[in-house]
């Protein structure tokens, strides 16, 4: 009998293949990186709710902190009730659904008609951009001495800042007429002998100062622009009575020469100096114009918008145009940097901006490390034979960022060891992480294999503030493209054995709900009442986040999912999502939707068993919560219940019914026994919650047992570190009543 023959690798199917990763390392299938050979695999627990939900505000991105943050910190948990979920209604200004064609406009590559070409720049060119130049003129005055002093100026400032207008603004200012444009290939070493060897106009009496101006000069880190060859073409500049400015890149190698930075002028600046001759200088008041200075706009992005405002003035434009402008001209900016033509970026580089559309706000070194991973899967997607490589030392953050047209700063970054101060990045634009990534997943589909594995990766990274922002990154993703951002990266996290990656499944739905991207309850309702346990503990989980939003129909889900999980023969996953159910409830209660979900648990706590245990189990967890989660923090619950009472609120009844409930069920006594021996120790410490804990302990005595059981706790509990009862035990014992 034959055995029969083992299936070769090429054969298996796609689903079954196991990637490798340079270097040797493997991918599962889910994405994720497993343990190396000889160490012991991590054990694999799901985080708790509460902390959980702690990591998802503090790192999500800015785009998302404002529905976020008002959704979470509505409640009790951030210590106030005002707020709440916005129901889908973002305020960060990011419809990515009602892209507006009617006024794309296609900005010039270059900041002047004549950039890029060769020969003479007529001079009604000249003196149009003359009419228009802003800039700081107290800069201007000392460059232009400069370049009268030393005949030649290296310029240097990143894309479209301005600098190719300055240049020649610059020599216009020194009267230098005709402006010649040097050939843009001229090396280095080329540069002297690129001028005529003598004006062909000294006839002329008198005689007439010629200017010269490169754009971009070309150089290499093994030819930089160096002294001497300056030195020589100021020689013939000087016999010439001529000038030349030369323009380079922020990273263009130079050696023992010290370029001019030049920095872009203000927008308002611009705006106005070219309004001052299209149109009525005072639009500058109006409340769209003053909407698109408020944002980070390019020189030539304020000559087109000045253009727009003067037909606007004319009739010949809507407002509709004129609000719509600076979305268009965002757009068109990731379009053009994505754009694969002579003056498309590196591939590295637009695996950095897709990397700091999901970091945006975060750790630049963070953001610079998994640019990196994206690259070398950008690679391997266009060319799966070649091995990737990437740079060791590469491009200076400073010219990485202006590229990104984005910034460097100090800021504390929240860890699990508490706050440290860490260099964040962000885009000048709060806009254009959302931008982007529509751009990336919607107009280059062909990277979406490198993007998924990656976004599956960073779903596994150990660390907090990465997997939030793969869940972050995937809802702006929902939000564009629902179906596939569900089948292709959301759902997989979901269903994956992996705790980690079904936690930024959760985090992915709550936070595409809170940029508006329908469908996201059906989504939950759906999972929570299928045949997938690990759906369900999705759906679960996030129905504490989103609930607050829809209590009734989030808590009946809820006990739908408990009467199932009850009705089903237990196994391991079910236990775990007994936990989860739980802990959805204490998140409920600490909502925004307090008062909602704790009159809707009183009506139904007595429908069945399974319910009645979710009710107190749910009560109980939400009563072991302090502020900020310190361990000696006011309890969420306590404190609840002392506003409650002072103004009358159904907390005050309802509160100290749960809890004489949960003291008198035996599954609920000990666990909430102990919270209470808790909350003594917090008493101990806190004058306002010993008077919170007075008000509160009377209400739990109706009967004679229950005043037993209260009354035992403080006589016989133990202090911090086993010391004998606090004193203010003692205190507490004389507010409970005799029954």
């Amino acid at each position: 009998m034959s055995t029969p023959e083992a299936p070769a690798p090429e054969r298996l199917g796609a689903a079954n293949a196991v990637p490798q990763q340079p270097g040797g390392d493997a991918e599962t299938a889910d994405g994720a990186r497993p343990a190396a050979e000889g160490e012991p695999e991590e054990r694999d627990q799901p985080q708790n709710a509460w902390s959980a939900r702690r990591d998802l505000v503090d790192h999500s991105p800015r785009i998302m902190n404002v529905g976020a943050r008002a959704a979470f910190n509505g409640g009790l948990h951030g210590g106030t009730q005002n707020g709440g979920i916005s129901g889908g209604n973002f305020s960060g200004d990011v419809f990515l659904g009602s892209r507006t064609e009617v006024f794309h406009v296609n900005f010039p590559t270059l900041a002047s008609p004549t950039s890029g070409a060769s020969g003479e720049v007529p001079s009604t060119t000249l003196e149009e951009l003359a009419a228009h130049f802003a800039a700081d003129e107290e800069l201007m005055a000392r460059l232009a001495e400069r370049l009268r002093q030393e005949r030649v100026l290296v310029l240097s400032g990143g894309r479209f800042t301005g600098r190719r207008t300055a240049a020649l603004m610059l020599l216009h200012r020194l009267g230098a007429s005709p402006v010649r444009v040097l050939d843009g290939d001229t090396r280095p070493g080329e540069l002297a002998d690129s001028l005529p060897a003598e004006d062909p106009d000294t006839s002329e009496d008198p005689p007439r100062t010629c200017g010269y101006v490169l754009y971009d000069l070309t150089t290499r880190r093994d030819n930089p622009l160096r002294e001497h060859h300056l030195l020589a073409v100021r020689d013939r500049l000087t016999a010439q009575d001529a000038y030349l400015v030369v323009t380079i890149g922020p990273a263009t190698p130079v050696e023992d020469v010290t370029p001019e930075e030049w920095p872009p002028p203000a927008a308002a600046s611009v705006l106005a100096a070219q309004l001052r001759t299209r149109t009525d200088p005072g639009l500058l008041t109006h409340p769209q114009v003053t909407e698109f200075l408020g944002r980070s706009h390019q020189p030539r992005e304020v000559a087109r918008f000045a253009e727009l405002l003067g037909r606007y003035a004319t009739g010949e434009a809507t407002e509709e145009a004129v609000a719509g402008f600076s979305w268009v001209a965002l757009e068109n900016q990731v379009q053009e940097w994505f754009a694969e033509d002579e003056t498309s970026l590196h591939l590295r580089d637009k695996a950095f901006l897709v990397a700091l559309a999901a970091f945006d706000g975060g750790p630049y070194p963070l953001t610079a490390e998994l640019s990196d991973l994206l690259y070398r899967f950008l690679q391997e997607t266009e060319n799966p034979a070649r091995v990737p490589e990437v740079p060791v030392f590469g491009t200076h953050v400073r010219k990485r960022l202006q590229v990104a047209r984005a910034k460097a700063y100090l800021a504390e970054e929240h860890t699990e060891w508490g706050p440290v101060t860490q260099k964040k990045a962000e885009f000048l634009d709060e806009r254009a992480s959302a931008v982007l990534l529509r751009e990336v997943w919607t107009g280059h589909p062909s990277a979406r294999p490198a993007l998924i594995r990656w976004l599956r990766r960073l779903a596994d990274d150990g660390r907090p503030l990465v997997r939030t922002r793969a869940a972050s990154t995937a809802a702006l993703l929902a939000l564009t493209d629902l179906p596939s951002a569900m089948a292709l990266v959301i759902q997989p996290w979901g269903t994956s054995k992996r705790f980690r990656q079904r936690l930024v499944a959760v985090n992915a739905l709550t936070l595409a709900h809170f940029v508006g991207t329908p469908n996201i309850p059906r989504i939950l309702d759906a999972w929570c009442s299928g045949d997938d346990p690990r759906l369900r503990w999705v759906a679960v989980r996030a129905y504490g986040l989103l609930g607050p939003e829809r209590p009734e129909q989030a808590l009946a889900a809820l006990r739908g999912a408990v009467r199932r999980l009850h009705a089903d023969a237990p196994d391991s996953t079910d236990e775990e999502l007994a936990v989860e159910l739980a802990q959805s409830v204490g998140l409920l209660l600490l909502s925004s939707a307090s008062d909602q979900v704790l009159a809707e648990l009183r009506v139904h706590i007595d429908d069945d068993r399974a319910v009645h245990d979710l009710t107190l189990d749910g009560f109980v967890s939400a009563c072991d919560r302090k502020e900020n989660d310190e361990p000696y923090g006011t309890p969420l619950v306590l404190g609840w219940y002392a506003r409650a009472a002072t103004e009358s609120g159904p907390a005050a009844q309802g509160v100290p019914f749960l809890w004489r409930t949960a003291l008198n069920d035996p599954r609920t006594t000990r666990d909430a026994l102990k919270v209470l021996h808790e909350w003594v120790l917090i008493a101990n410490r806190a004058t306002a919650v010993e008077w919170a804990l007075a008000a509160l302990l009377p209400t739990l005595v109706t009967t004679s047992t229950e005043h037993q059981r209260l009354s035992h706790l403080l006589r016989t509990m133990s202090g911090e570190d086993g010391d004998p009862p606090p004193p203010v035990a003692a205190r507490l014992l004389t507010t409970l009543p005799n029954r």
